[in-house]
């Protein structure tokens, strides 16, 4: 079957391809091979120049990878060139820094000589997920070839054409061949490479379903293994807190790349005393957003990535509406297009799947709770642990409450974001190990330990 890019917006076929057989995919993995023996024998130093060279690649190319975002996934123009120049500012990162975190680290044992040294591992395979194409591409694949890996790819069957151009953007900068490699296939042929063992290390951004799996059949290899599964990040805001700030914050969280992301705030746990405002000035920052033409510039919310997702989303609604809820909706129908009106449930209970489940949508609940001591308990009680907000003027009380939260990043006044230098991943069901930084860099490397004696 061959694989379909669909535009969301106009639900017509972007572009076609077809899957890669198994031998052809066997072929190019062998070529990544043989490509590691030349790749890792080079300094970190003459490694990070071709990264260098590829974050120029993308600035120069901005627009036209921006386009094929939003052509295959529905993301808002401006969001997908953002996307881009994200991926830039990580190549940019590693080419500074990755050096540094790759030197030996000196350990005093009274020997001679003592130190860690990081070596790469091989060939590591990203599983990767449509929502950031991109990003999520660049943020695997870069610390590794750093460390002197080589990647080989498999992307959502509905970016094949962001999944040949981020090949190409490695090829113009010069790398090698085949340090990065991309395969077009499905789900299937990504568990029989793995399976056959012809990767040595396994990233994968995904689902639960799909992480769980990939998880039990890669730790059956004892193979290397990151996970960056879902999440439904709890967005807490205290009495203190600045109310107008916070509504501002938590409608661009909530409702970044139409809701479709791993980190977007969706359960807004707030402090009864200021509940009614709170939705009152999120209700004015909602009605703000224009939903629509995802090539416009002025668009903030465009179609959802596949038809399907509108079926899953409406579930949600349905069995919220069951339990008492009365949504909210915003926004004006759309006759084509896989369009989904921004919603809002106010009431939420913590009973309903809005709650629980990761809602990958323009869906946001507000839950409320009597004191801080009772935001925490809602904030945990999801199988998730991926982000958190809090929301005080009182910095120190925000800090201790921080503490509480189990997840992998709080951010205190603002939201989750993309920045390189920082780690990111999740605990619980959210995942296993961290992406960015130098965290991220030593994910797939042997950290191997010399002792010197005379």
């Amino acid at each position: 079957m061959k694989m379909r890019s669909v535009n969301p917006y106009t639900e017509e076929v972007n572009w076609t391809y077809d899957p890669f057989s198994f031998d052809e995919c066997e072929s190019r993995i062998e070529s990544s091979r043989a490509a590691f023996s030349g790749w890792s024998s080079f300094s970190a130093e003459e490694r990070t120049k071709y990264i260098f060279k590829a974050g120029q690649v993308l600035r120069q190319n901005v627009d036209v990878y921006a386009e094929i975002i939003t052509k295959e996934t529905g993301k808002p123009i401006r969001q997908s060139r953002e996307e881009i120049e994200n991926c830039a500012w990580l190549c940019d990162y590693y080419a500074e820094n990755a050096v540094g975190f790759l030197k030996d680290e000196l350990v005093d044992t009274g020997t001679e000589k003592s130190y860690v040294t990081f070596e790469p591992l091989g060939i590591i395979f990203g599983v990767i997920s449509w929502s950031f194409p991109f990003l999520q591409v660049f943020r695997f694949a870069v610390p590794a070839m750093c460390a002197g890996n080589v990647c080989v790819i498999k992307h959502a069957s509905n970016v094949p054409r962001s999944a040949l151009e981020i090949e190409k953007v490695f090829h113009k900068a010069g790398f090698p061949e085949n340090v990065f490699n991309t395969l077009l296939i499905d789900s299937k042929t990504a568990m029989e490479i793995i399976e056959e063992e012809m990767v040595d290390g396994v990233s994968l951004t995904g689902n639960i379903v799909t992480g769980s799996e990939i998880g039990e059949l890669v730790g059956g290899l004892v193979k290397p293994l990151v996970l960056e599964l879902g999440g439904s990040d709890p967005f807490i805001v205290l009495e203190d807190a600045d109310i107008e700030r916070a509504a501002q914050v938590a409608v661009r969280s909530s409702f970044l790349n139409t809701g479709q992301s791993c980190t977007a705030a969706k359960r807004f746990i707030i402090v009864e005393d200021i509940v009614v405002d709170f939705i009152e000035a999120f209700e004015l920052e909602i009605q703000e957003l224009k939903v629509g033409d995802p090539m416009d510039e002025e668009t903030d919310i465009g179609p959802l990535a596949k038809k399907e997702f509108i079926d899953s989303l409406e579930r949600i609604l349905k069995d919220a509406k069951k339990k008492g809820a009365e949504p909210h909706v915003y926004g004006e129908e759309h006759s084509k297009g896989f369009f989904f009106r921004p919603t809002l449930i106010p009431a939420a209970s913590t009973d309903m799947k809005a709650c629980n489940v990761e809602v990958f949508g323009p869906i946001a609940t507000v839950i409320t709770v009597k004191d801080e001591g009772e935001a925490v308990i809602v904030a945990n009680s999801t199988e998730f642990g991926l982000g958190a907000e809090i929301w005080s003027q009182d910095l120190e009380r925000a800090q201790n409450l921080a503490k509480r939260i189990k997840s992998g990043f709080v951010v205190i006044n603002g939201m989750v974001e993309f920045n390189p230098r920082l780690p990111f991943g999740g605990i619980k069901k959210s995942g296993i190990g961290r992406e960015l930084s130098h965290y991220g860099l030593k994910e797939f490397v042997n950290l191997k330990t010399v002792v010197v004696n005379r």
